[in-house]
């Protein structure tokens, strides 16, 4: 866990959540699924103006109503109470009813016209629907997402977002106070006209229509929310984080690459770090911990290689890949640093990683020693390192120093050896803060090239297994790899790349058994055919990595 003192910015508590429930009521069309939407007052205090689904808060009359919901036996009392709340909401606002008479018959339009809608009614919803011996359809409404409102706004509510079919018979009406020009809408369509400027929506529900524009009827999107057995669980959850991106406000969920860097810097949520890739100063992640991004991005390379300086003024810092040998980009490490690095590390000897060790090292006030593993034999001509001092496993590299006040500091970095990408591969782990600097083997946003013969799969996989193992011995919660944004739940994002990786091999394992007497060259479209064309020049080199590994347990009794 990183150290409070580490933090770049002062703590700030969330504005606090307020339950709420929505429902999307669907339909299918000749287009395909459609879904109502309705548009916000002006003058509304959350999201005004925008296109909604109907909805609101839950209030405490909505858990009472539950001897009038009709409830599926694997539905929670809590999933219960957000389908009578989403119902409620979805008749007052839109005047769409989802109940049925006690003997199945379904609601008309004589029995809402006869209903009074408005909030201020003596007699509540409920009380309406009992005396007319309606039942809340609340079985046939399904949960599709799970959103809590971003940590950064001040009005914050955590509200499942449900779906159900639009009953039929039944006109949306809206109630010209809260909610106005309700509409039937494509997601699609949806997503291009807030494209165009001309239908604004908030983040998660141009999420929630860009996952629903999948599905091609109603039937399909309730069977993919319908209970498999057991407690009932929405398809995804998400609380979203937002960042800064050309000076302008951009938000992401868990699955989008910038989270985990946001969840670093900013874990209270506060709108103040730049996500813009550059190569001209380096980004603060914490105090003790900066990134300078090389100018060199590329297909192999992403937004360019990550040199990331650890330390502060006092310990001194220590470099962690100082990149390709841009006279440029070595310079701006010396400056970032003031001359005053104490270490250089380079994870490996690839080129866009080691080249610029020595060149730095020429620039310091004191020669500071170049450490980490030697080249192989079996690295390319272009990717050889002699590293000054070889790093042992397990050995630790210590900054330390005494504030202006007179306290101790210190930053301890444990190597692991991790071959698999490089035969000499190492990542470094920052033990105070709980950080995995993970050069190239484990990436964001791309998975690592393994090319034989100084790349082999088992050690790659079986690396992937003991940074596992140091994550959770170390409490890691963050990595920062060599290409890309901060990952954040590092052992999550570990066993996922590992399940990537095994799934792409039992493709190739196909491809091999449908093409037993192919080459490499045959199996590859097969193996490799969810992957752009202009790529499997490089996935052959990955591809000859699992082809080796799955020879190899073939052959082992």
């Amino acid at each position: 866990m990183v150290r409070p003192t580490q933090q770049l910015h002062p703590t700030r508590e969330p504005a606090p959540v307020r339950a709420a429930a929505t429902v999307l009521l669907l339909r299918d069309s000749e287009a395909g699924i459609e879904v109502l939407m309705t548009r916000r007052s002006g003058t509304a205090s959350f999201a005004p103006g925008a296109y909604v689904f109907p909805g609101g808060q839950i209030d405490a009359a909505d858990e009472a109503a539950a001897h009038i919901a009709a409830r599926r036996p694997t539905q929670s009392g809590l999933q219960l109470t957000q389908a009578i709340a989403a119902i409620r909401e979805g008749f007052e606002e839109l005047g769409v009813l989802l109940a049925r008479h006690a003997d199945g018959r379904p609601v008309g339009a004589q029995d809402i016209a006869s209903m009074d809608r408005s909030t201020a009614s003596p007699v509540s919803f409920a009380e309406q629907c009992a005396a007319r011996g309606l039942v809340l359809a609340c079985d046939q409404v399904f949960s599709l997402a799970h959103w809590i409102t971003d940590r950064d706004l001040p009005k914050r509510f955590d509200v499942p977002f449900l779906v159900a079919r639009m009953p039929e018979g039944q006109t949306p009406t809206a109630d010209e106070s809260e909610q106005f020009e309700p509409c039937w809408v494509r997601p699609a369509d949806a997503l291009a006209r807030h494209a165009a400027g001309s239908f604004f929506m908030i983040f998660p529900t141009v999420r929630t229509l860009q996952r629903l524009a999948a599905y091609a009827s109603v039937d399909a999107v309730l069977q993919a929310c319908a209970p498999q057995g057991g407690a009932e669980q929405p398809l995804w959850t998400s609380c979203p984080r937002a960042g800064l991106l050309r000076g302008q406000d951009a938000r992401y969920m868990e699955s989008d690459s910038p989270y985990g860097e946001l969840a670093l810097v900013c874990p209270d949520g506060q709108l103040l770090h730049a996500l813009d890739w550059q190569s001209e100063r380096a980004v603060p992640l914490l105090r003790n911990v900066q990134r300078l991004t090389a100018p060199n991005p590329g297909a192999m390379t992403g937004p360019g290689t990550n040199s990331y300086i650890v330390g502060d003024a006092d310990t001194g810092y220590l470099v962690i890949d100082p990149g390709p040998n841009d006279a440029g980009h070595i310079d701006r490490l010396r400056r970032a640093t003031e001359g005053n690095i104490r270490m250089i590390v380079c994870t490996h000897s690839h080129a866009d990683h080691s080249p610029g060790a020595a060149p730095l090292q020429a620039l310091c006030k004191e020669k500071p020693p170049i450490l980490g593993l030697s080249s192989a034999p079996t690295a390319r001509s272009s990717a050889r390192f002699a590293a000054e001092r070889e790093l042992r496993d397990g050995e630790r590299l210590v900054l330390g120093g005494t504030t202006a006040e007179g306290e101790p500091v210190s930053h301890t970095l444990r190597a692991i050896h991790t071959p698999g990408h490089a035969a000499n591969h190492l990542c470094l782990v920052l033990e105070e803060d709980g950080l995995l600097f993970s050069g190239d083997h484990i990436l964001n946003g791309s998975t690592t090239v393994v090319d034989p013969p100084d790349g082999d799969m088992n050690a790659y996989l079986d690396s992937l297994d003991k940074l596992d193992a140091a994550c959770e011995a170390g409490g890691i919660d963050f990595i920062l790899p060599a290409h890309g944004h901060v990952i954040g739940s590092a052992r999550s994002a570990i066993a996922q790349l590992k399940a990537h990786r095994l799934k792409r091999e039992a493709k190739i394992a196909a491809a091999m058994q449908r093409l037993p007497g192919g080459t490499p060259e045959d199996w590859l479209p097969l193996a490799y055919d969810d992957v752009p064309e202009r790529m499997w020049p490089v996935a052959a080199r990955s591809l000859a990595a699992h082809v080796a590994r799955i020879r190899q347990l073939a052959s082992t009794p």
